[in-house]
């Protein structure tokens, strides 16, 4: 009986998924991408949508908290200068926000 047990539970853990990031992360990811790139041609109302959106998934992101809130405060921050028309501080704060989502 302890073998057939122990067997099962051996199988249990080999047969566990390799966990894949969340679509909420890939979600966040691409809005982040996304409002990169309507920065970069000075489209701020599009990137103001997209960078919304990325805040907003990125409340369902779970994981390392401390990198989650950086990267999230990074993409506020990204938003912040966008809206003042700051491209070159925006793309900073974007690209800071990405390494760490990817870093997921």
């Amino acid at each position: 009986m302890v073998c057939l047990l122990t067997a099962s539970s051996t199988m249990a853990f080999a047969e566990a998924p390799v966990a894949a990031p969340t679509s909420s992360l890939i979600e966040t990811i691409a809005h982040v991408e996304q409002g990169l790139a309507e920065v970069k041609k000075s489209d701020f109302a599009a990137a103001n949508l997209h960078l919304k959106a990325a805040v907003e998934s990125s409340d369902q992101i779970t994981g390392n908290d401390t990198i989650v809130k950086e990267a999230r405060a990074n993409v506020i921050q990204g938003n912040i200068q966008s809206k003042q028309g700051e491209i070159e501080k925006s793309s900073e704060f974007l690209n800071k926000a990405l390494v760490s989502y990817k870093s997921l």
